[in-house]
């Protein structure tokens, strides 16, 4: 018999369109500047910035702000901890679909 699914295993803070799509991305390049995510995504530089506030609070993501040249810039990196809920969150919406879970 295939585990059941339990909703509450759905990470909240992963879930809304735009923090998953953060992370998403930020699974495969490993590091983004805030203008290239801003662009990617397709959003504005606030709601980007409030999202990504919220991945920052739960320990998802790190950001760092410095300078290139004279040029402020912004990084997000994923956090261990990130690239681990992100992984159990995509686990709960393969159970969900009925995919079996990762080994």
């Amino acid at each position: 018999m295939a585990p059941r699914f339990d909703i509450g295993k759905i990470d909240d803070v992963i879930h809304g369109r735009l923090r998953l799509g953060v992370m998403a991305y930020l699974a495969n390049a490993e590091v983004a500047d805030f203008n290239e995510l801003k662009a990617v995504l397709e959003v504005t530089q606030g709601n980007l910035s409030v999202q990504l506030r919220k991945l920052e609070d739960a320990g998802y993501v790190t950001i760092e702000k410095g300078f290139l040249g004279r040029k402020p810039r912004t990084q997000v990196r994923l956090t261990a901890e990130g690239r681990a809920a992100f992984a159990q969150y995509l686990d709960a919406l393969g159970r969900l679909i009925g995919q079996p879970p990762a080994a």
